[in-house]
């Protein structure tokens, strides 16, 4: 099918879009992919609604902010899927699925045996109909009612890449977003995936805070930076490091306040190696040891993190690019392909990527009304 896929992360800086011809096992075409910004103003009511979601926590009704940031993400995903349809010289009705993973506003992983519970924003139905194409989405659901983590769901796709760029295994395949994740595909085939900790989303949030960048580019404060050995040990004592996996992460299960008192430089170099640290602690946990680790996301480019995470993890790494991946648009490119094994029926989550009892499909498939 001629799908495209899309991803907003939890940076909010815009829409991932990308083209793929997949029946969810395989891949026949790699398709034009690209990176749609928010506007400031749609980022604004998207951080508003992050905002107030971090404070309502599924206790009460739902923040009204909601209803307004569902609009946003319908206009602004629309708009990355035409522009990446003319990329392709393709009509919009042309594609004949979409796969919108949404925008991540709450997750709250299982606890003392309570299932758990996850919100992305995002109404399939309202894309279905502004583009006229079906739409797959709510992908997390099915799995968290079963008992599973909901997350992370990329790595039935990072073994689809894996194969076609025929990568020996042991494979260790990291993604840095806000939350990093792993997924070992292990020399029988069989996936291990987690959240091994924060990724880009601690360090962002202290350079945005104090100096109103978004972002720590390539670990420029880092690199000039020392850590704070008794803050990292603070850092280190999360209670999510003492769990077996499969487990998952919400951005904001971390706070700064082990670097509160620190410089920006030492306290990005502290957040940084905290990153790089859980990393480590992830693949001492894991059945068996990768031989390499390709790393994914907007994380990869933060040479310094690149080098902390080598230093701790005693592994080769690579950029995704280094093998034949496209590093910017692999998330996208996942739920493309999770919404071709949505319209098919086929598994999305297994008990090793998120602790289910047995494989789960899942994902809701509409239709333009």
């Amino acid at each position: 099918m001629i799908t495209i896929g899309l991803m907003s992360g939890t940076s909010l800086d815009g829409v991932d879009a990308v083209l793929l011809d997949t029946d969810g096992e395989t891949i026949s075409r790699f398709g034009p992919g690209c990176e749609t910004a928010f506007e400031p103003q749609e980022r604004a009511v998207l951080k508003a609604a992050v905002d107030a979601a971090l404070v309502w926590r599924f206790e009460g009704e739902e923040p009204a902010i909601f209803r307004d940031a569902e609009r946003v993400l319908t206009e602004t995903h629309a708009r990355a899927v035409e522009r990446v349809a003319a990329m392709a010289n393709l009509a919009v009705t042309d594609i004949e699925l979409v796969g919108f993973h949404g925008q991540t506003v709450v997750h709250h992983p299982p606890k003392d045996g309570r299932h758990g519970q996850t919100r992305q924003l995002g109404e399939g139905q309202a894309l279905a109909n502004r583009l006229g194409v079906p739409v797959a989405y709510d992908f997390r659901t099915t799995d968290m009612a079963a008992g599973g983590q909901g997350a992370p769901l990329a790595p039935i796709y990072h073994q689809v890449l894996a194969r076609w760029a025929g990568l020996e295994q042991p494979l260790g395949v990291l993604n840095i977003g806000g939350v990093a994740n792993l997924t070992l595909i292990r020399s029988d085939g069989q996936l291990e995936a987690f959240d091994t900790g924060p990724g880009n989303g601690l360090i962002d949030a202290w350079v945005e805070e104090r100096t109103g960048e978004p972002m720590d580019r390539d670990g420029a404060l880092a690199s000039q930076g020392r850590v704070l050995e008794a803050g990292l040990a603070e850092l280190l004592a999360h209670p999510h490091f003492a769990l077996e996996g499969p487990k998952s992460l919400d951005r904001w299960d971390f706070s700064l306040d082990a670097a509160r008192n620190l410089s920006v430089e030492d306290g990005a170099a502290t957040l940084s190696q905290f990153t790089a640290e859980a990393i480590g602690l992830g693949l001492k946990a894991c059945s068996e040891r990768p031989k390499r680790l390709i790393v994914c996301g907007g994380g990869r480019k933060n040479a310094d993190l690149l080098r902390r995470i080598s230093a701790a993890t005693g592994i080769s790494v690579c950029n995704a690019e280094a093998v034949g991946w496209r590093g910017d648009l692999i998330e996208a490119e996942a739920f493309a392909v999770l919404a071709a094994r949505t319209e098919r029926g086929l598994p999305l989550s297994y008990p090793g990527t998120t602790g289910v009892a047995a494989p789960q499909t899942g994902g809701r498939l509409v239709h333009p009304a």
